[in-house]
């Protein structure tokens, strides 16, 4: 992880006043700086990619911009802009191997920053992400992204995400070796795939306690052309936009896309989900803004175009082709998942069916998406703990892996949480990664699963399996909201654990009588009050005396 860290900088934009900025001033005076991640392409030739968001205040005409727009040069921002890159050349331990393939001297494992003076060359939109986007983020679902405080004056949400801005940085020639950063085709990627965020939260605040931070994660969805735009469920804050997403093979780290946005909201639902965007396909719209150019023409030498494209990092991807299978549970107004138990059972949560006595349910094979009616046999009474419903197809799904039922709980396990949340149909499932946090019992038989995958509205009915096994530990039911402060925490979470649904559901593969889960509204006033969240009554000691 070593390599990952000395790839990423901070990039800080200001207006210099009349009196001249030098390479070595401090500029932290500066009244109003801003700041976000960005990542080292070429150190031979100092070049640094960074987010496009940071400069859009600095327009001169904010007019110029439009959904075919390519790229701009230096020309159509203030004359006064000011540039600065940060970079720590800290080295470490261990040898480790690099993203750039050398190695660390591990004699030299001390904090060494720098303040280096920067030029812009040129603001590339990556269309290909723009598109997607667009498809995906749609205006009436009301989505925002965070940019941090300190951009709460720029141009808001999808008007300047898909833009990058290139920078030339001499002086990081001086101090670096000459390497170029290894990257990786986003096409490579999967859902599951194991990755590494690394940028600096809070930007150029407090540098030498947050440059450079790493987060894991895994992807949790691609959409778009190429896969244009990819989302992980890797924590990252305001200030990281702008940093890079890798992948890992070994001891070396691939660069495969840059931050774009570390928080999503969607109608005031924070998603827990960080917004990336291919690397390559931005390198393809630079490639073409260098053709259109000819002052641009020297940097089709210096863009790096070392590229494994055959590099598949697994990750969980391996294993999660044999985990279980969910589906899209739509009930005309409202729709949630659903786990496959076979290939005409459906397992959902009540709340999912809207009151429907008949659903569609729809099913993404590798080639197309096929959608179904199915008939509700069971759903549990709206007074019941347990929210949980039993849908019949009317005609059986093909290639359905039956899940394996988990019979224990460990907290602590790593586990994944698969369902429609978020997108719906838009781009299949999604899948998030975190651990059981917390098992809750009542008289020693599990009746709730906590963890810290991240959950949104549309998940509910979806599957929480251990990632190690492939097991179905339990049915999503929510996440946690706090309606006082009208706050959604997508990463506390409850699911209803199999072992109270696996004894009813063989006994039904037995029967075919649905009526077997009518046991499930009559759980007793203990698991009535872990699921309605209540404290447990104190038992007071009367006194002896």
């Amino acid at each position: 992880m070593v390599g990952i860290a000395e790839t990423c900088c901070v990039v800080t934009a200001f207006e210099s006043s009349e009196k001249h900025v030098g390479e070595q001033s401090d500029y932290s005076k500066v009244h109003k700086q801003f700041s976000c991640s960005g990542v080292i392409l070429n150190e031979s030739h100092g070049l640094v990619l960074c987010s496009g968001h940071l400069f859009s205040r600095f327009l001169i005409r904010k007019d110029v911009l439009s959904t075919d727009f390519q790229f701009l040069l230096r020309g159509s921002f203030s004359d006064t802009l000011t540039i600065y890159v940060q970079h720590d050349y800290t080295t470490h331990p261990s040898n480790a191997i690099t993203c750039r393939g050398r190695t660390t001297n591990p004699e030299q494992n001390r904090l060494k920053l720098t303040h280096l003076k920067a030029e812009f060359i040129v603001l590339i939109n990556c269309l290909e992400f723009q598109t997607a986007f667009l498809e995906l983020f749609k205006v009436s679902d009301n989505w925002r992204f965070s940019l941090g405080e300190e951009h709460a004056d720029l141009i808001k949400d999808s008007d300047f995400l898909s833009y990058f801005a290139l920078l030339r940085v001499p002086g990081l020639v001086k101090s670096a070796g000459k390497d170029t950063v290894h990257w990786v085709s986003s096409c490579a990627l999967e859902k599951g795939c194991e990755v590494f965020a690394c940028g600096s939260p809070f930007g150029s605040v407090c540098p030498d306690l947050f440059m450079n931070t790493l987060s894991k994660g895994i992807v949790s969805n691609v959409v778009g052309k190429d896969n244009a735009v990819i989302l992980t469920d890797s924590h990252c804050l305001p200030g990281t936009e702008g940093g890079g997403l890798f992948v890992k093979e070994g001891d070396a780290a691939f660069l495969v896309g840059l931050i774009v946005s570390p928080f999503c909201w969607k109608s005031r639902e924070w998603v827990g989900l960080t917004l990336v965007c291919s690397f390559h396909l931005i390198l393809q719209n630079l490639a073409q803004a260098v053709n259109h150019r000819q002052s641009l023409n020297k940097l089709s030498i210096e863009v790096p175009v070392d590229v494994n494209q055959a590099l598949l990092h697994k990750g969980l991807c391996a294993i999660i082709q044999n985990f279980p299978m969910v589906c899209l549970v739509d009930s005309n107004q409202f729709w949630g998942s659903g786990v496959l138990l076979n290939s005409q059972l459906v397992l959902t949560c009540r709340h999912v069916l809207n009151g429907k006595s008949r659903v569609v349910v729809r099913y993404k094979t590798s080639k197309r998406l096929l959608s179904v009616m199915g008939d509700v046999l069971f759903a549990t009474k709206v007074t019941a703990p347990f929210d949980v419903a039993i849908v019949w197809l009317q005609e059986p799904l093909p290639d359905i892996i039956v899940p394996k039922l988990a019979s224990s709980f460990k907290p602590g396990k790593s586990v994944c949480i698969i369902g429609y949340g978020v997108f719906g149909h838009s781009c299949g499932h999604s899948v998030t990664s975190g651990i059981l946090s917390k098992v809750v019992t009542c008289q020693s038989q599990a009746a709730m699963l906590q963890t810290t995958c991240a959950v949104q509205a549309g998940a509910s009915g979806g599957a929480l399996v251990q990632t190690d096994t492939g097991e179905l530990l339990g049915l999503v039911c929510s996440n946690t909201r706090d309606f006082a402060a009208d706050v959604t925490y997508p990463h506390l979470n409850f699911c209803i654990p199999m072992s109270v649904l696996a004894p009813l559901l063989q006994a039904f593969s037995v029967t075919h009588d649905p009526t077997i889960f009518q046991k499930l509204d009559d759980a007793g006033p203990e698991v009535a009050r872990v699921w309605r969240l209540q404290i447990r009554p104190q038992r007071h000691q009367t006194s002896r005396l």
